[in-house]
């Protein structure tokens, strides 16, 4: 079983296999409505660890996840395109896709036992593009 986790925009990446450990999709709508209502919301919530860069390479995908969560919403590259793909015994469970997701809250937590830090990457889809949102699934990668 792995993630795929791609974040696409003014500079595109994708978060290293090894470090994604779970991956969680909430359709959100007001807990007060007693009908399906148009208040509805997209949440991903992505958690895993920090590895550091191995093999000379500079590429850390997780700092790049760090210094998206601290773009200003005045900037348009706030809202990025980000893919994950769930692939279990060769089968592609669940690919979900937020076309405009923007970052909600980013956590990172170190300790000094461990020796690895861990991530807390919670994204939201813009509002009014709620409809573009894909889920797809059940079929062979």
């Amino acid at each position: 079983m792995s993630f795929l986790v791609k974040v696409e925009g003014s500079e595109s990446f994708e978060v290293a296999k090894e470090c994604v450990r779970s991956v969680k999709v909430t359709t959100d709508i007001p807990l007060d409505s007693n009908a399906r209502t148009k208040d509805v919301g997209a949440t991903m919530v992505i958690t895993g660890k920090i590895l550091a860069a191995l093999d000379g390479d500079i590429t850390d995908s997780t700092r790049k996840l760090a210094l998206w969560s601290v773009v200003p919403a005045e900037k348009v590259d706030c809202y990025r395109k980000v893919t994950v793909e769930h692939v279990a015994g060769g089968v592609m469970e669940r690919k979900y896709c937020f076309p405009n997701a923007f970052v909600l809250d980013y956590k990172e937590e170190f300790g000094d036992v461990e020796g690895t830090g861990t991530f807390t990457l919670v994204l939201r889809q813009k509002k009014d593009k709620i409809a573009s949102v894909a889920v797809e699934g059940n079929y062979s990668a």
